[in-house]
Formats: structure tokens, C-alpha cells, sequence
């Protein structure tokens, strides 16, 4: 069996996917062209780590595309002194793209997780139909939140500020992201 050349499919991924999106963030591009893909899937989807599409996880777990990744960090505009909280796999591969970049990321998968602290921003890794209080408690007065939201079936990449413990979310652009089913709507029954 011939061996991937995953340096490769990672520059092609940078070059044909994320820079032909509108991603131009320099330490999102580095970042994505350094942090090696193959490394956060299965065995058996190695080959496929590059490709514009998500990838199922272990436990349920998706990892999105590398374009909604590259526009979700470019929106969320991480800097140095910020204090972020993700909502995704710790150790995982938006962990790692993070990793450095800001002053503290911390990362738990689930909201019984959530630690007693608030950050500067908040980057929810999947498409959310609500957005607890619980998580918009955890943010610090005028901080930032970066998500994909389910509107009427259809995900997008949002981002807003936190302002009185209340989140104003302003959509951004149309993309696949992975539904996170913690987040989903409770369905009531009607008549």
C-alpha cells in the first residue's frame, strides 16, 4: 500500500479549501497548516482527514469540515490575552489549533463540565438549537461566543457578545457543522 503524504494534503487543504473560502487569518491558516488532521481521527479515516466533509468520532463525536473549523477560529478573532472556553473534545483537534494562541483554553465536552470560572470567549465546536444560561453564565460581561446555530434545519456559523448574562447571536455564514445533541430544543408535545 502506497503511504499518504499528509504534509501534502494538508497544504492542499489550506491552499484549495480555506483560502478559496475567505479564510485569511494569518494564525488560523498557520495554524491548520501545522496541526496535523490525520492525527485527531479514526485509523480507518486517515485518508480522508483532508477532505472538505465531517468525520465521525469515537463516542459520538464529529469533527466538522476544515472550512467551518477555519471560519469558526477566524471569527472567533482569539488573541493572546484571552481566556477561552471550549465546548469540545479536550485535547482534540480544535484544542490543539488553539493551543498557545491564547493566555488559557480550556475544553470540557459536556456542560456538566463546566467549570467555575468566566472566560473572555466561548467556542461551542457544533451547531446548537439553544444556548443554555448555564454557558452564558460562564462568560465574562461584553465576552464573545463563537457557534454553529441550527435554524430551521439549516446550520450556520454565528457570533455574538454577552451583555447583561443575555447573548446576542448574528449569523455569519451558511455551513456544515455538527449538530451537538446537548444543545438540541426540548420537543413539546401539541395538540
Amino acid at each position: 500500500m502506497e503511504s499518504l503524504d499528509f504534509n501534502n494534503m494538508r497544504r492542499a487543504m489550506v491552499d484549495s479549501q480555506l483560502r478559496t473560502s475567505g479564510v485569511t487569518a494569518p494564525w488560523v491558516i498557520a495554524a491548520m497548516g501545522s496541526v496535523a488532521r490525520e492525527d485527531f481521527v479514526p485509523e480507518t479515516l486517515r485518508s480522508t482527514a483532508y477532505m472538505d466533509r465531517s468525520l465521525p468520532l469515537t463516542g459520538g463525536r464529529t469533527l466538522n469540515p476544515a472550512v467551518a473549523t477555519a471560519l469558526m477560529l477566524q471569527a472567533a478573532d482569539v488573541v493572546p490575552d484571552d481566556h477561552v472556553l471550549l465546548i469540545g473534545t479536550p485535547g482534540g483537534y480544535v484544542h490543539s489549533l488553539l493551543s498557545g494562541r491564547a493566555s488559557e483554553t480550556v475544553a470540557v465536552e459536556t456542560l456538566t463540565g463546566l467549570p467555575d470560572a468566566t472566560f473572555s470567549l466561548i467556542l461551542i465546536d457544533g451547531a446548537i438549537e439553544q444556548l443554555p444560561d448555564s454557558l452564558a453564565a460562564c462568560a465574562r460581561e461584553g465576552g464573545r461566543i463563537v457557534t454553529g446555530i441550527i435554524e430551521n434545519g439549516v446550520t450556520r456559523l454565528a457570533s455574538g457578545f454577552i451583555r447583561g448574562g443575555k447573548v446576542a447571536l448574528r449569523p455569519i455564514a451558511d455551513t456544515e457543522i455538527a449538530p451537538l445533541p446537548e444543545f438540541a430544543l426540548v420537543k413539546e408535545f401539541v395538540f
